[in-house]
């Protein structure tokens, strides 16, 4: 039996609109790859075909059949082209030839180009013109009326000034040629590209959405967010270039200098973040990775600059560019089979992913180079691969993001509670430190001391001294410690005790405190011994008829460091609740152990035999 609970839940966790995005992106690609595979500028807008039958020569060199499908290099010299124009119908039937007086549009791609006519003064078109001041170059269409007659030949001299880019524009000015029919013609060219145009542009608005997504969270103080600006930034470049690499742009912006640097720009800046983005991914070569992309930084700022500064072309620092961002792709590569070599799990998956614009570009250079297309044309598809994966992982790591923010605002919330509790047990411990102090120099006590201390001056001033230096010292320490939340060490401690039980003993001298101190190396919180001494003379030996010890001992256990405080007065019945007041300061004294130094006080008591009070402090954490 088929359990339908499970299946519905198993289809509601698939990721249907995800899937639809994937679906529309695909559907484009198949609208852009309908045209990618031939020259992007020569699909004809009209029902005729034209074309150049002749032959051509190479610098001068020996002539040669122009054949369809043959290539024509265009990057070694110039190259003449001579014979006529002809028609034919879309089935291959032929028209006839193009005589005076028909206007003929011509593609140039980065080239200059010369038409020679019988008896005819030579058209010349100087795409590359020094007056311009730093570089012209780029792709235009060309309109030209022919002027002479149909039975003399014409000859085209096509002058390549650039070394490197654009091998194929010999091929493409052959099979670009077309009726020139004025606005007409432009918008149809437009048209050919508008899929291609429509998707730069989405690809640039969701770069925005996405850099507007980082902005966010660096506000709002979201941590790790710099994979969101690289991702926008890679989103942004790669939509421009897919903008401005459509045909028929100069239909819509005619400042062809300006195309050709925001075309070369958005691929070099394109490049700069997706280097970022494998510097970001990678752990083991993270210094390599960050060392690439500064010194390609570097040279993209030097290519960008050189035209404002020099006689160089912008489209001539292309080749150079080429050439370093190949080396640096090998290097990335070589460093993300490193980390994919030592990976586990998806992550392996992530490091092939990033692999992919390396290999890509790699190989539109070598396409380029060949002749065999240009316009990096792989390179588009792996900007949708790579915008589908931004809002991928957009879409997990953004809501992990505000969630870590959540609780991190929740951790802060906890801690500013904390806080509050931590001062509000500090100002309970400052008023129970005073509520101690206060019980240990209760005016009966002062009265008595003070009372001692006067007869003593006329009997014996040598004790009556000593007991004023004891009195005022004890005071002093009562004093020092009401202020200080910090545990003290037991030897300081120890001292205050003494100088209590000194005064004690002047008052009664039948009375016997002995001191059994074998460890005393630890702290504990102030004023916490002495009370339990006051507790045993007052309620364990002053009911007694005479006599009576305290004895006041240290030691340490494996997991703790203990100090008894014993009687061996009149003790009391341990079932019996406890008088708060009349055993002054336990309750405090249990609480500051707590809360300080995570220690216990605990009682035992015997009617008859006495009374025991051990401070119990943990090793684990004390100071």
């Amino acid at each position: 039996m088929i359990d339908t609970t499970k299946s519905v839940k198993a289809l509601k966790k698939i990721p249907w609109i995800t899937i639809g995005v994937v679906c529309l992106f695909l559907l484009f690609i198949l609208m852009i790859l309908k045209g990618n595979f031939k020259n992007h500028q020569a699909v004809r807008p009209t029902g005729v075909n034209i074309y150049f039958d002749g032959e051509y020569s190479i610098d001068g060199g020996e002539w040669h059949k122009i054949e369809e499908g043959v290539h024509i290099p265009s990057t070694r010299s110039d190259v003449t082209l001579r014979g006529q124009f002809h028609m034919a119908s879309p089935s291959g039937e032929y028209i006839g030839l193009l005589g005076k007086g028909i206007p003929v549009a011509f593609f140039l791609d980065h080239v200059n180009m010369k038409i020679y006519e019988s008896g005819k003064k030579p058209y010349e078109l100087f795409n590359e013109h020094p007056a311009v001041g730093s570089s012209a170059c780029g792709e235009i269409w060309l309109a030209y009326v022919l002027q002479g007659d149909t039975k003399s030949p014409l000859e085209i001299v096509i002058h390549n000034p650039h070394l490197f880019g654009n091998e194929t524009a010999v091929d493409s000015f052959l099979s670009g040629i077309d009726f020139w029919t004025g606005n007409d013609f432009g918008r149809e060219i437009l048209a050919i590209g508008a899929n291609q145009r429509y998707l730069g542009l989405i690809f640039c608005i969701s770069s925005i959405v996405l850099l507007g997504i980082a902005l966010f969270s660096a506000l709002i103080h979201i941590q790790k967010n710099v994979l969101v600006w690289l991702f926008g930034f890679v989103t942004f470049f790669a939509g421009v270039y897919l903008t401005y690499r459509t045909p028929g742009t100069y239909f819509w912006n005619e400042l062809i200098e300006v195309n050709t640097t925001v075309v070369g720009v958005s691929m070099m800046y394109y490049m700069l973040f997706m280097m970022a983005i494998i510097a970001f991914f990678a752990y083991q070569t993270k210094k390599i990775g960050r060392m690439v992309v500064l010194l390609m930084g570097i040279l993209d700022a030097v290519c960008i600059l050189l035209p404002f500064f020099t006689s160089v072309y912008f489209y001539d620092t292309w080749l150079p560019w080429i050439l370093v961002q190949s080396a640096a792709n090998l290097v990335l590569l070589g460093c993300l089979i490193k980390e994919m070599i030592s990976a586990k799990g998806k992550k392996r998956w992530t490091y092939l992913g990033l692999i992919l614009p390396l290999l890509a570009f790699s190989t539109d250079v070598i396409a380029t180079t060949f002749g065999w297309w240009k316009g990096g044309m792989i390179s588009k598809y792996v900007f949708i691969v790579l915008f589908i994966s931004v809002f991928a992982v957009a879409l997990f790591v953004i809501p992990q993001h505000i969630l870590a923010l959540k609780k991190a605002k929740e951790l802060e919330l906890q801690r500013s509670r904390l806080e509050i509790e931590k001062n509000a047990i500090e100002a309970e411990l400052k008023e129970s430190r005073i509520s101690i102090m206060l019980s240990q120099i209760r005016p009966h006590f002062i009265y008595n001391t003070l009372g001692t201390i006067e007869r003593l001056c006329l009997k014996d001033s040598q004790m009556a001294f000593d007991l004023v230096r004891n009195f005022s010292l004890y005071l002093r320490g009562n004093f020092s410690e009401l202020d200080s939340v910090a545990p003290i060490r037991f030897s300081e401690e120890i001292k205050h005790v003494q100088y209590y039980a000194n005064i004690e003993k002047v008052r009664f001298p039948d009375m016997t405190i002995e001191y059994d101190l074998e460890f005393s190396d630890f702290a504990l919180p102030a004023i916490s011994v002495q009370p339990l001494v006051e507790n045993a003379i007052k309620h364990g030996l002053m009911p007694l008829e005479s006599g009576g010890k305290v004895v006041i001992r240290s030691y340490e256990t494996e997991t703790h460091f203990c100090v008894e405080v014993t009687d061996n007065g009149v003790g009391f019945d341990t079932e019996l609740p406890i008088n708060k007041k009349e055993h002054v300061g336990l309750h405090n004294i249990r609480e500051r152990l707590k809360a300080i130094v995570n220690g216990d006080l605990v009682v035992k008591s015997t009617l008859g035999v006495g009374t025991t009070a051990t401070i119990m402090i943990p090793k684990e954490g004390t100071i």
